[in-house]
């Protein structure tokens, strides 16, 4: 079996001789595997890709790859395996928060049938601030988006050689490839363990990336967004039929001695709700739209029987 190990770059070159050296001792030990491990630099403008030149020219088990900017994760992952050869590939980060020797088990999961399997944190060595943003994003996803997103969440992961080809065949931009995997609904297996606080470096991954990834999330597996316009919208609409029907009757009683005001205020109450409905309306039509023009397959066969073989038809 041949085992390919993903790995984006960006801004690490302090973490890559310590990350080369765990993976020996961890995983190239293991010998009743053929491994290779897939380096990709997203544009880092420090000494990554130099180093990962010195660790590719040492060991030709390590190909390494760079792309011309920074891409974001997404885009570096999706090089990973388009260049990976592996029967599955794993997706590991650069910063050495997740103990490699977890593979291990991950690649026991794949053995016994699994598709996928996802390394999920049941705990993390992090700031209040960083616990609090990952619980609450996932907790978002998972109402709102992909029910089957784990509750800590996941980062690095086993995808088989019939997933990769999927993800490859989507091709998606401004998406979540954690999310593209639930979608597809293969048969997913988990392993857990504890993200270890960072020693070396310092994180790139900004608020704004943060924020970037909440939204790509929310509008590619998401069609919450538009439902909360439409509703609100409606709300509004209710509610200006009932407070016209009070102000009207306030006016009539003479309670409301300023002329003009109560058809003003009932006309503008109106409106809000009609443009906020319609906002929903047309929103609905662009998720459609949108939808259709990501070119998702309708379907996904994840496994196929013995097919019998065609009856000849008697001439």
């Amino acid at each position: 079996m041949k085992v390919s190990v993903v790995i984006p770059v960006y801004y690490n070159q302090d973490n890559l001789k310590p990350l080369y050296q765990d993976i020996q001792e961890k995983l190239f030990s293991h010998t009743e595997y053929e491994w290779e491990v897939v380096m990709v630099n997203d544009g880092s403008k420090d000494g990554s890709y130099s180093v990962m030149r010195e660790i590719a020219g040492s060991d030709n088990r390590i190909r390494i790859f760079s792309l011309s900017r920074n891409f974001g994760s997404h885009a570096a992952i999706l090089c990973g395996l388009s260049k990976a050869t592996g029967d599955c590939c794993i997706i590991k980060a650069a910063d050495l928060q997740e103990p490699t020797e977890m593979i291990l088990e991950m690649l026991d999961s794949w053995k016994q049938g699994n598709n996928v399997v996802l390394a999920v944190r049941s705990g993390r060595e992090e700031s209040f601030a960083q616990k609090f943003f990952s619980n609450s994003y996932y907790q978002m996803v998972r109402w709102f988006a992909l029910p089957g997103m784990p509750k800590g969440g996941f980062d690095v992961y086993l995808i088989d050689r019939k997933v990769v080809n999927v993800l490859l065949a989507l091709d998606e931009k401004n998406s979540a490839l954690t999310g593209q995997i639930l979608w597809s609904g293969f048969r997913t297996g988990i392993v857990y363990y504890k993200r270890l606080k960072r020693e070396i470096g310092k994180s790139r991954w900004t608020l704004r990336k943060k924020i970037r990834l909440v939204t790509d999330t929310m509008f590619s597996f998401s069609s919450v967004p538009i439902a909360v316009v439409s509703g609100i919208g409606v709300v509004s609409i209710l509610g200006a039929f009932l407070w016209a029907v009070f102000v009207l009757i306030a006016k009539l009683q003479g309670n409301i001695p300023v002329s003009g005001w109560t058809s003003l205020f009932i006309f503008d109450l109106f409106s809000f709700g009609i443009i906020m409905l319609t906002l929903g309306i047309l929103g609905g039509y662009l998720w459609r739209t949108f939808d259709a023009s990501r070119h998702r397959p309708a379907y996904i066969v994840e496994d196929e029987g013995p097919q019998q073989p065609e009856m000849r038809k008697e001439e």
